[in-house]
């Protein structure tokens, strides 16, 4: 899937200036698109990300808008749509906060679902009406094995992936029928990643290696959940996320995708 397909289409990433928004927005690039990138890091993390952000679609822009900020949002929309119509919207910013509930504070609980539910939100009822008037228009939005089984200690982060599958189903079935299959039509999918292997993570591997490899510590962070016990790459998400752009997957609407290594079957 190295042609082409997306040439002289504009795509939007969330979260992108590492990991696997990143490596989406490299994926579109590299399909021809032209690729906004959202997210914070220092300035030298921002221009690595936009020079890998680019591609034959033209040089990738970045844009700093706090995601937890309705209006934000809106004035980064407006701003991507005078550069052109947007096609390819990937909601993929994120945060955590992991602890019992009764120590979770409630900032942190409006934080959580403000960035990870309330964005993707804002930027859907932004891009969305255009999409449908002109025919075309994928929404991704990377929801989490979170999204479809829960976890303890993570409260916040498990209602909001949850409610990022729901969402993202309701709005599937109000574009369903617009556009046609000639055109490409109007999708929206979730990705639910497990274990995925970004540098935040190597804490974790480290403390179970026990004297072992890094595969030792790898398998057994994984033992307890994911039963292929390994790990997937950012650029498995993107190779899924960039089929779902294709004309093909016109029929394909209101999924979750789960990338878990079995964790769900179970």
């Amino acid at each position: 899937m190295s042609d082409a397909f997306l040439h002289g289409r504009h795509a939007l990433v969330t979260g992108a200036t590492s990991g696997i928004g990143l490596a989406i927005a490299q994926a579109l690039a590299a399909a021809g698109a032209r690729v906004a990138i959202n997210g914070f890091g220092l300035p030298a993390q921002v221009e690595q990300a936009l020079a890998l952000a680019s591609g034959p679609g033209g040089a990738a822009r970045h844009f700093d808008a706090d995601l937890a900020d309705a209006a934000q949002i809106e004035r980064m929309m407006a701003a991507l749509e005078d550069d052109g119509p947007l096609d390819i919207v990937v909601n993929n910013a994120g945060i955590q906060h992991a602890v019992p509930l009764e120590r979770m504070p409630a900032e942190k609980w409006d934080a959580v679902l403000a960035i990870n539910l309330g964005a993707a939100f804002h930027t859907m009822r932004h891009a969305l009406p255009g999409m449908g008037a002109r025919g075309f228009g994928r929404v991704i939005n990377i929801a989490s094995v979170h999204g479809l089984v829960g976890s303890r200690d993570k409260a916040p982060y498990v209602a909001s992936k949850h409610g990022l599958v729901g969402l993202s189903k309701a709005v599937a079935l109000e574009y369903a029928a617009a556009g046609a299959r000639e055109g490409g039509g109007i999708t929206v999918n979730c990705i639910c990643p497990g274990w995925v292997e970004t540098p935040l993570i190597e804490p974790q591997i480290e403390a179970r290696r026990g004297g072992g490899s890094r595969e030792d510590g790898v398998r057994a962070l994984l033992a307890e959940k994911q039963p292929s016990l390994r790990m997937s790459l950012p650029s498995d998400i993107a190779s899924l996320a960039l089929w779902l752009c294709r004309p093909e997957a016109h029929n394909v609407t209101g999924a979750a995708f789960a990338m878990d290594g079995g964790w769900t079957a179970q």
